[in-house]
């Protein structure tokens, strides 16, 4: 049976989930755009499941959008809030750390639609300071995108006081600042409260949080500037065309409510458990380097673990794991059988050789003290293995 620590990559359904999901591929149906019986059943389930999102969120039923995942929504929340105030400035903020769904954005609009980026380089912990945005903001900044936590290190962002520096500069530059972070890997974790958070648009992506693949939400304060990026219908209030995916919809909206009700049961559990499985790395195996804030250090995702080992090549580890029956991940992209180094790690400071050779492992609600047991018993035995076949670069 496989130990699973890959959950910042995905997250099984919920059988419960799957239950609610599965009506809605059978017997009911219906275009949630048509205006008869078996369409409006359809609709209902849809705004049914954006009340349950909005309750999560604490926002207006109307500002919930539903999208095609997590790379949907922060494509959409960019370039809808870029283009919507391209008249009042082009210059554009975010960090070198974030999740390439926003840095590809950026880098597109900035070498093919006018716009003029700046990418912030966070701490050695991975921490972008409120007073960096404010620092970088100038009359022409229409747009700050800062991630919650990073998918890799587990950082959490200081989002409300990133807010609260763009409100002052508001105030100054006399014009809006639209503020979105990308909440992919928070929920389940930490409080999604909209109005707490300062934010004006948030993404999430349901499989992240035991929901379906290919479904996401974007929350869209509605008095945020935004220009639809997706023609071709009316859905979402006019602002996502296409046939909205009803079993999905219904599934994100179930699983969000559960995940959120179930954060003060489980979260504590996972901590402990992601912290034995640090500090037993970091013990027993040497040249480990955590990266990112301190094992329990409330800056640091619950649930994540990430050390770098010198002397290793991160892949070979990897393939030994699974070996093994253990599912883990690097922090790096693994194209073509070679491990390219993590621009987050590099954007942090750390050694080409550390960036390149990071282990990711990020627990669950089925964790288990076992499965702790289980890795500090096979991964330093790989490690020392994988090291004395030369395994250094």
């Amino acid at each position: 049976m496989t130990i699973y620590l890959d959950h910042a990559a995905t997250t099984s359904v919920d059988p419960r989930v799957v239950e609610a999901m599965l009506p809605y591929f059978t017997g009911q149906y219906g275009n949630p755009s048509s205006i008869y019986g078996l369409g409006q059943d359809a609709a209902r389930a849809i705004d049914a499941a954006r009340d349950q999102v909005a309750g999560v969120l604490n926002a207006r039923n109307g500002d919930i959008i539903f999208t095609g995942g997590g790379t949907d929504s922060d494509n959409m929340a960019i370039r809808g809030a870029a283009y919507a105030l391209k008249k009042h400035g082009n210059h554009i903020i975010t960090s070198a750390s974030e999740h390439h769904a926003v840095i590809h954005t950026c880098e597109w609009l900035e070498n093919n639609a006018g716009f003029s980026v700046t990418y912030l380089r966070p701490d050695g912990e991975g921490i972008v300071s409120a007073e960096q945005v404010a620092d970088a903001i100038t009359p022409e900044t229409t747009v700050v995108t800062i991630m919650y936590v990073n998918n890799e290190t587990g950082t959490i962002q200081p989002i409300p006081e990133i807010a609260a520096a763009i409100r002052h500069a508001e105030d100054t530059h006399g014009h809006r600042i639209v503020f979105h972070t990308d909440a992919v890997q928070a929920a389940g974790y930490l409080n999604l409260d909209a109005q707490a958070l300062g934010i004006d648009m948030l993404s999430l992506s349901a499989h992240k949080f035991h929901g379906p693949k290919g479904v996401g939400v974007l929350f869209l304060d509605r008095d945020a500037p935004f220009q639809p990026q997706t023609m071709g219908g009316s859905q979402e209030r006019n602002r996502r065309a296409g046939t909205e995916n009803t079993a999905g919809i219904v599934g994100t909206g179930l699983a969000l409510e559960m995940a959120d009700s179930a954060r003060a049961e489980i979260v504590p559990n996972i901590t402990k458990l992601a912290a034995g499985l640090g500090q037993g790395i970091l013990s027993t195996i040497p040249d480990a380097h955590l990266n990112g804030p301190p094992l329990g250090d409330p800056r640091r995702m619950s649930n994540n673990v990430n050390i770098s080992f010198a002397g290793v090549e991160i892949e070979s580890v990897l393939i030994n794991l699974d070996i093994t029956g253990i599912a883990a991940s690097s922090g790096s992209a693994c194209t073509s059988g070679s491990i390219d180094p993590s621009h987050v790690l590099i954007a942090m400071g750390k050694p080409l050789e550390l960036a390149r050779n990071s282990l990711r492992l990020t627990l669950g609600r089925e964790n288990t003290d076992a499965d702790v047991d289980r890795v500090l018993e096979i991964l330093p035995e790989i490690v020392r293995r994988v090291r004395s076949l030369g395994g250094r670069r």
